[in-house]
């Protein structure tokens, strides 16, 4: 029998669930995201292409990867914004815009969801930057949405 991974939106434990913490913050507070619309998880490894004058076909090697989390989430105040009363340099103080703002490293770990009970999910995690922030609104989509990405700084863990 196969193991698919589904995120099961709603039930607890085996849902795609993403925490965010500041890098460089002791108080191990983490900003758990909420309203997250979709993922992508991006491993795209660079290819360098060379010809050769004795070869009829191109030759290429693999290097190194850039790997980024995108997504799409549906604002919540306080986690965007940061609930101006925790500790300073912490992620629920700052929130998603801060941390972006202020350039932090930050670590991330992201749930990818459960076959059907929450205890065989696997969970990728790392560190990076937030980036690509752009929230919208409009009268077809009256909540704002923004896209997110974590462009990550070096390699995924898997746990």
């Amino acid at each position: 029998m196969a193991n698919y991974i589904y995120p099961a939106p709603g039930v607890n434990a085996t849902e795609a669930t993403l925490s965010l913490e500041v890098n460089s913050d002791s108080s191990n507070d983490s900003l758990s995201v909420p309203s997250l619309q979709d993922i992508t998880v991006n491993a795209s490894n660079d290819v360098f292409t060379w010809t050769q004058l004795d070869e009829g076909s191109k030759k290429q090697i693999a290097t190194t990867a850039t790997n980024s989390l995108s997504m799409n989430l549906v604002l919540e105040q306080t986690s965007f914004f940061g609930d101006g009363s925790s500790s300073a340099g912490t992620a629920s103080l700052k929130g998603i815009f801060g941390m972006s703002s202020d350039k932090d490293l930050v670590e991330f770990s992201l749930y990818l969801g459960d076959q059907s009970d929450g205890t065989t999910g696997k969970t990728v995690s790392g560190t990076g930057y937030i980036t690509g922030l752009a929230p919208t609104v409009s009268a077809d989509a009256p909540v704002w949405v923004t896209p997110i990405t974590i462009t990550v700084d070096g390699d995924y863990t898997i746990a």
